[in-house]
């Protein structure tokens, strides 16, 4: 009887194992395919992935089933979703940061200062310094120990529409409804130079040449609503035209291969090389304006050298080296891919490398698509509409994974912090809004500005959110 029930018991055994594929994002196998018990749950798979990566240093994870975290034992899992175990169960490994960004929770500091609305608020690159810039024509340098001005700079004569830190930190570019750009000095507040003019109409985007590409940070390129985009030298003071686009250049990216990104109001968007500013590629598929376009390496490219601890590296050798491979572990094996917004409500994910068609076409949204956002570790892309949500989308393949509904009004821009954690929005409703990837829902609820607001940004070292709008104060925002 004995005997028996150990056969019954080695039985169940037998049948309780599940045959599963762990992969990584890009869909690559770790390994060959497994038998693991139904009871695992995630603390174990960690264990095995570990193992299975050779890591020296344990490193957390997340895991995947069709695009759904695994957040219980396998087996409640299959029952759940009646998962058939014939064939191998691919499960997807999402490596995680190591570190915890805290979600923000209240306003610690209002400051005035501009005399008309802030229409673009950025951390620098190490989230040590803030720059926004607003409609009264300056720019303004705020000091984040005091949370008072630092320095307001004035030179424009019209609206300054955007800004861009370089990711060196060294400079700070901003550009004007007239159609002319400044360079400034973080340190002194100062012009570094006279006014770089050439644009004929207002300035739409600014986007750096990344450091790893580059040190110390020289060029950067500009779009334009006068149809061109621009390489600018801030060393030589020259530029290389970009010319093509038959309307708007609405959006600039400059990317870590090397190569400048366009998106226009006349439906493409343009692949450009950078020492003559020959067109390299057109990628086609938009119905309407192309609003949108954002890098999966984009955080990385943003930061440069700089991670979350905020450590400096003084020579631009040793800047560029750490650049490089912060660079190499987000984009990995995989190409770079790009994901487009539109006018059209759809977004598009590439990867121009490999293919001039889109690898997906994304739809859902019931409005324009205002503003596209890969997440730091490129594993989620956001999109802001308005239609008043924010949907957050596969990374890798495109495929929709849940919607945030919350705001009252069109959303206008987000932000992630730098674990990918934790999603901020700002929105015409007046609110900012903190979003939890993991249980997909609101986190916390910022109200406190009087007006619209149109622009937030989250301090690359996770301490702080600013936003700026309409009540032309700026707010800064604490854990």
């Amino acid at each position: 009887m004995e005997g028996e029930t150990d056969a019954m018991m080695e039985q169940r055994t037998v049948v309780n194992n599940v045959m599963c594929l762990l992969t990584h994002q890009d869909g690559a196998p770790l390994g060959a395919p497994m038998y693991l018990p139904q009871n695992i749950g995630p603390q174990q798979l960690q264990l095995i992935v570990n193992q299975l990566l050779q890591n020296e240093e344990k490193l957390p994870y997340a895991f995947y089933i069709s695009d759904e975290e695994l957040l219980v034992p396998l087996e409640t899992y299959l029952q759940k979703h009646r998962v058939s175990v014939e064939k191998a169960l691919p499960i997807v490994c999402q490596p995680q940061a190591v570190f915890r960004i805290r979600p923000v929770s209240r306003c610690s500091a209002t400051i005035s200062g501009h005399g008309e609305a802030v229409l673009s608020v950025a951390f620098s690159p190490d989230g040590r310094q803030l720059a926004s810039g607003s409609g009264d024509t300056t720019v303004r340098f705020w000091d984040l120990g005091t949370q008072t001005p630092m320095y307001t700079c004035t030179g424009h004569k019209n609206w300054v529409l955007c800004i861009g830190w370089s990711p060196d930190g060294k400079y700070l570019v901003s550009g004007s409804k007239s159609g002319e750009l400044i360079c400034w000095d973080p340190q002194t507040g100062k012009q570094s130079g006279n006014a770089l003019t050439g644009h004929k109409k207002w300035i739409t985007g600014i986007s750096w040449e990344p450091v790893h590409l580059n040190a110390p940070c020289r060029r950067f390129a500009s779009s334009s609503k006068d149809g061109d985009a621009r390489i600018w030298d801030v060393s030589l003071k020259k530029c290389i035209v970009l010319s093509g686009h038959s309307l708007a250049v609405t959006c600039v990216k400059w990317g870590g291969d090397g190569v400048i990104y366009t998106g226009s109001q006349d439906c493409t968007i343009k692949v450009w090389e950078t020492t003559q500013g020959k067109l390299i590629r057109e990628l086609k598929g938009h119905g309407h304006w192309v609003n949108s376009l954002a890098l999966s390496t984009e955080y990385v490219l943003r930061t440069g050298a700089f991670d979350h601890t905020a450590k400096h590296y003084s020579p631009p050798e040793e800047m560029k080296k750490v650049a490089l491979e912060r660079y190499k572990a987000v984009r990995g094996n995989a190409p770079e891919r790009l994901v487009s917004g539109s006018d059209d409500f759809t977004m598009f994910l590439w990867e121009p490398f490999v293919n001039k068609h889109p690898k997906t076409r994304m739809t859902g949204h019931q409005q324009l698509v205002n503003h596209v956002y890969f997440s730091p570790d490129g594993q989620w892309i956001a999109s802001a509409s308005f239609d008043k949500s924010v949907k957050i989308w596969n990374g890798t393949t495109g495929a929709f994974v849940t919607v945030f509904r919350g705001h009252v009004g069109p959303v206008y821009q987000i932000s992630w912090s730098a674990d990918s954690r934790l999603l901020l929005s700002g929105s015409k409703d007046s609110t900012l809004k903190v979003w939890d990837i993991r249980t997909r829902k609101l986190k916390q609820d910022l109200p406190g500005h009087a007006d619209e607001v149109f622009s937030v940004d989250w301090s690359p070292d996770g301490e702080k959110v600013a936003s700026g709008g309409k009540d032309k104060v700026l707010k800064l925002w604490m854990g």
